[in-house]
């Protein structure tokens, strides 16, 4: 990795992004373990969250360490204490910060300050950790990386923008389908094109059958995120057009998976009862959360 922390995508090399899915596979079939025995990680929310909580609290178990949770309003983080003065104080107590932020500037705050490895649990920019699971689902489901091709149909948000970074660093061509307003930035684009081994496509349209034509994996995620709450009825207007249902889902190939962060808002972003059809891995890939972080722990604490 390019330094102490995880937070983006961009901060792997392709063969760093290998190692932790290999490392993940793993650590899947091996179950508990004692690498990070008296280890301790630090979970800094200032957002709410059910995956990302859990499955970070329970990979530091079963690696044999421990966590310790603190929400925004028992930290005040920015408000009552400073940043600086946040990480400075906690690098003296744990190994490594999982912190879940509204602004990514405040995860690069902490990462400066802290003298531990921080990890991105999700800011308004990027959410490095689900990217990397969804691209161990898309290995496990389809036994390689290489040569598939992704099809996000929907908001380009910070799931969105991990997720193009992450199937150009491991070869997976990645396409996405947004109204006007709503795709992801020119700049992921091009940070998404200097990574990896070079030749997957990255292909940002408007049509949603345009996208999903013939695609391996068919993604979709909600189309108003924490803090867009006052934006709601006019995301829902704007993106009408953008549900993944049974007939969007039947254009792309024959075998294709079909992925899902949660939560999910049914007869929104994707068609009430299509999770549980035969080609979703939804619930596949919220498991391998706690996979993918237990072997970015271990990757960052172990070397730091």
């Amino acid at each position: 990795m390019k330094g102490k922390d995880l937070l983006s995508i961009s901060d792997l090399a392709p063969e760093d992004a290998r190692r932790l899915i290999d490392k993940a596979v793993a650590m899947k079939r091996e179950g508990m373990s004692s690498v990070l025995a008296g280890r301790t990680l630090a979970l800094l929310f200032e957002k709410p969250s059910l995956r990302t909580k859990v499955s970070f609290d329970v990979a530091m178990h079963q690696l044999g360490g421990h966590s310790v949770y603190m929400s925004q309003a028992e930290v005040g983080l920015g408000s009552r204490e400073s940043i600086s003065d946040v990480a400075r104080t906690l690098s003296r107590y744990v190994d490594v910060i999982s912190a879940r932020t509204f602004a990514h500037a405040t995860l690069e705050a902490l990462a400066e300050h802290a003298s531990v490895p921080v990890i991105n649990a999700l800011s308004d920019r990027e959410h490095p950790c689900q990217a990397l699971a969804d691209v161990l689902t898309v290995y496990e489901k389809k036994s390689r990386l290489e040569g598939l091709t992704l099809a996000y149909i929907g908001d380009g948000n910070n799931v969105a923008s991990s997720l193009l970074l992450a199937c150009a660093l491991v070869g997976i061509g990645f396409r996405i389908a947004s109204p006007k307003g709503y795709g992801v930035g020119d700049d992921m684009a091009a940070l998404g094109r200097g990574l990896g081994p070079g030749g997957a496509e990255i292909l940002l349209v408007e049509s949603p059958r345009e996208a999903v034509e013939g695609a391996d994996v068919v993604y979709t995620d909600v189309w108003t995120s924490m803090g867009q709450e006052e934006e709601a009825q006019r995301r829902r207007t704007d993106l009408a057009g953008y549900q993944v249902d049974g007939n969007l889902l039947s254009l792309a190939a024959k075998d294709a998976i079909l992925m899902h962060p949660l939560p999910a808002h049914y007869g929104e972003e994707i068609a009430p009862g299509l999770a549980d059809c035969p080609q979703s891995v939804i619930f596949d890939q919220a498991e391998n959360r706690l996979h993918i972080q237990k072997a970015i722990l271990a990757e960052l604490v172990t070397r730091s």
